[in-house]
């Protein structure tokens, strides 16, 4: 069941969602969901010896990024066709019964703003800021503002408390900045390691 504004409310006030800092209802709080505000670390790709990504290979993904940092409220511009990873200002723990989804605003989408290319869901368990995928689809420069409401959260309840809570194998937790992809963890073959 998807939580309503109500419930969101009386969720967070209890504790049993955490977010911080407190959300402003009145600017930030929908029929279901709850905006959050685009933070100031963006981290982009920067050019790179390497021809390709590859998956297998032990590289820290790290060292293909660049990050980049800008005073709240100042304007952070995206290419078209550009990819940035960004982060959310808020950071917010759900609880081993409650999953959340992250979704782009409609009057974003519009102008051809991507705010998640595929992580729209935070598992039961939680604990971090949310790290955005955006992408510009369209033709012309966009200019995003630091602190503005870059995306909503909804909340579903799961149908039993969930025994694998994300806390205890999530690559993520705790996150705080857009951290580059870490899947190259999940091979573990001597493989990867060949040139």
């Amino acid at each position: 069941m998807i939580l309503s504004d109500k419930d969101i409310k009386k969720f967070i006030t209890e504790g049993k969602i955490k977010v911080s800092p407190q959300p402003n209802y009145e600017d930030q709080l929908g029929s279901c969901t709850l905006d959050l505000h685009l933070g100031n670390v963006f981290k982009i790709f920067k050019p790179t010896q390497y021809p390709f990504l590859d998956l297998k290979r032990k590289l820290n993904f790290e060292e293909f990024m660049e990050e980049i940092v800008v005073e709240k409220g100042a304007p952070f511009i995206m290419q078209p066709k550009e990819f940035v990873l960004a982060v959310t200002e808020e950071e917010f723990t759900l609880p081993v019964d409650l999953m959340a989804r992250l979704d782009g605003r409609s009057s974003l989408g519009r102008l051809g703003l991507v705010v998640h290319s595929t992580a729209a869901r935070f598992d039961p368990g939680w604990d971090g800021k949310a790290v955005l995928e955006l992408g510009n689809l369209g033709i012309m420069p966009i200019i995003l503002y630091t602190g503005m409401r870059i995306c909503t959260l909804s909340f579903e309840t799961l149908s039993s408390p969930s025994e694998n809570p994300y806390f205890k194998k999530g690559k993520y937790t705790k996150q705080t900045g857009p951290g580059a992809s870490k899947i190259n963890q999940e091979f573990n073959n001597d493989e990867g390691n060949k040139p």
